[in-house]
Order: C-alpha cells, then sequence, then structure tokens
C-alpha cells in the first residue's frame, strides 16, 4: 500500500471537463521523508516509515534526534508507516534512508485514495446532534424544555440498570475517520498541492494520511 503524508489546507471548487462544478479539498502532500525501512528478516514485516513536517530538535526527544540522525534528516512532526509499499520489492534501489518521496512519486490524476484524519472535536454534545434523534415529541402535551431530550434511557425494577452502549449524550468528534474512494482530481506538484474530490476528515492544518 503506497501513500503519503499531508496537511489538510481548506475545501475550494474546479470545473471538470465535463463542465460540471466538483467540491474538492485541497492538500499539501509531502514531501517526505523516509525514515526507516523495515525488512522481513529483521523486523517480521516489510514496510517504510516517512516523516513529515520540521519540528524543532529542542522539542524532540532524545530518542528520536538519535532516529532522525540515522535517517540524515532534520526531525519531523509526523511520522507514518506504510506496509507493502509500491515498489518495496526493489527498495534498495528506490527507497533509502533520507530519500524524499513527493507526490508525483506516488499518485497521478485520477486515481482513487482513501484519506484518513481526526475528526473535529465538537465537545459534550446531546442526543440529537450526536446520533440524530428525534426529541421528545407532542410538544404541546405537558411538555417543558424537552425536545431535545433523550426520554426514557431504561427499564424499572427490572432490569434496574442502563445497558452499556446506549446512545445519550457526551463528547462527540475526535475520532479517527477514513474516507473512502476519492478521486485525486488535480497535482500541482511544484507546490506540492493534491486535489481530491469531496470532503476529508480533520480541522484546517491537520495531519491526513493518504493511502492509494
Amino acid at each position: 500500500m503506497s501513500g503519503i503524508i499531508g496537511k489538510k489546507i481548506g475545501m475550494t471548487s474546479i470545473y471538470g471537463v465535463d463542465g460540471r462544478n466538483v467540491a474538492c479539498t485541497v492538500i499539501e502532500a509531502g514531501p517526505c521523508v523516509v525514515t526507516q525501512v523495515k525488512k522481513e528478516e529483521t523486523d517480521g514485516y516489510s514496510a517504510i516509515q516517512l516523516g513529515y513536517d520540521e519540528r524543532k530538535e529542542k522539542n524532540t526527544p532524545k530518542a528520536m534526534q538519535g532516529h532522525f540522525k540515522n535517517a540524515q534528516t532534520t526531525p519531523k512532526k509526523k511520522l507514518v508507516e506504510f506496509r507493502e509499499y509500491e515498489g518495496y520489492d526493489t527498495f534498495v534501489d528506490n527507497y533509502n534512508l533520507g530519500q524524499t518521496v513527493t507526490i508525483s512519486d506516488v499518485f497521478e490524476e485520477g486515481d482513487f485514495v482513501d484519506i484518513a484524519g481526526t475528526s473535529k472535536g465538537k465537545g459534550f454534545q446531546g442526543v440529537v446532534k450526536r446520533h440524530g434523534f428525534g426529541g421528545v415529541g407532542q410538544a404541546t402535551h405537558g411538555q417543558h424544555n424537552r425536545q431535545r431530550a433523550p426520554g426514557s434511557i431504561g427499564g424499572a425494577s427490572y432490569p434496574a440498570r442502563v445497558f452499556p452502549g446506549m446512545r445519550m449524550a457526551g463528547r462527540m468528534g475526535g475520532d479517527r475517520v477514513k474516507n473512502t474512494n476519492l478521486r485525486v482530481l488535480k497535482l500541482i506538484p511544484e507546490k506540492n498541492l493534491l486535489l481530491v474530490s469531496g470532503s476529508v476528515p480533520g480541522a484546517k492544518n491537520s495531519f491526513v494520511i493518504i493511502e492509494k
């Protein structure tokens, strides 16, 4: 599985070849640096670790400073491991420590990709927003400020408890979300920009993982 690390810039829209206006997300993807190459005989599986976005050395733990020094690169904020990277069988020729990977090396216009990120945190929310409840019905029949209440949540003397997994109010968002089968609409290699169709999880400037 090939991929690259990026940062969500925002949303816009472009016109396709058929003249339709398509909503898309702009992602600054790469350039990433190969910080570790894992082999079947030494690590039990084959993978390539990529690093993205600069990090101050004073804010980097000593162990990670040594890790980046071994890869002959500066400290990075985000590290992601991709298993069975495309072209890995010839990694001696294609992927070496300190090598730079760009969007042109991985993607082409028209490719379909999966993008994972952390969704926006929305704080503590009620059941209407969090789970799509309709609220307490018949608002005129003795209801007072209960239109968005959850209603009954369990039995009486039996079972005398609330079952696990009951949909209730609570913290919403901040989850790892993956949007699949997004089409690569446009590549701008000189600016490391990638335009994909549709929406991508996360806030602006949040890290995303683009998998091919």
